[in-house]
């Protein structure tokens, strides 16, 4: 009699745990009632209400979120552009600093013999005048010719020298009146000339390169009608 229950039934214990109409939990209908639910979300049960406030908050933090990056990433690319743009300047004003130094360093070149070439032209001058004074019918004997020849041999060296450091002698003759290279000393009534021609050169002027280092003082001719001139400004 014991024996038929215990073949009859087997396993007591899970037949009360288990509910009528239910299959076993672990079998194959199990793992395919699983599959279905996976295939078909819509047939899941619905999120409970604690669940879905979870869920709507956890999608206010992720917009909060996004919304913080945009605006860290709108800040950083300005702060890049700003850099770029400092950057730039930077740079540009290096690039004119570095060719203002390389300007005033070939100025300096240029121009720092300045002072020792006007000193110079004292000599230059001196030569000039002791040719000037000399009466022409003297240059002509044999015991002052020899002289006059040296000295005019000094000035032609002394001015050769001047060249090659880029000094320039100026001699307006017949020229136009400039008031940059020019210096006016006397006018004269000249009725062939036009009114502003230089007529005379009392003393030469002498540019250094393109910069003016003595002006050259001249007369020049002045018109009877009327004391206007007609001047060169052209630097």
């Amino acid at each position: 009699m014991s024996t038929e229950h215990n073949k009859a039934d087997p396993n007591p214990a899970k037949e009360a745990t288990q509910p009528d109409g239910f299959t076993d939990l672990t079998g194959p209908a199990a793992f395919k009632a699983k599959n279905k639910q996976a295939e078909n979300p819509s047939e899941q049960e619905p999120m409970s209400a604690p669940n879905a406030e979870q869920a709507m908050e956890n999608v206010g933090n992720i917009s909060e979120f996004a919304a913080q990056n945009t605006e860290m990433v709108a800040k950083l690319e300005k702060a890049l552009a700003d850099t770029k743009d400092q950057l730039i300047r930077t740079v540009a004003d290096m690039e004119n600093l570095r060719k203002r130094s390389a300007r005033e360093r070939e100025d300096a070149l240029k121009y720092s013999i300045s002072g020792f070439a006007r000193d110079l032209l004292d000599v230059s001058d001196t030569f000039r005048r002791a040719l000037d004074s000399i009466p022409a019918d003297l240059k002509e004997d044999n015991r002052i010719n020899p002289l006059v020849e040296g000295i005019e041999a000094m000035e032609r060296a002394l001015l050769t020298v001047f060249e090659k450091n880029g000094l320039k002698k100026i001699e307006p003759l017949d020229e136009v009146f400039n008031p940059n290279f020019h210096e006016v000393m006397f006018e004269a009534p000249m009725p062939d000339k036009a009114n502003g021609t230089i007529i005379q050169i009392i003393e030469p002027g002498y540019l250094l390169h393109d910069r003016l280092l003595r002006p050259a003082r001249v007369g020049i001719s002045k018109s009877d009608q009327g004391n206007n001139h007609n001047l060169d400004t052209q630097a």
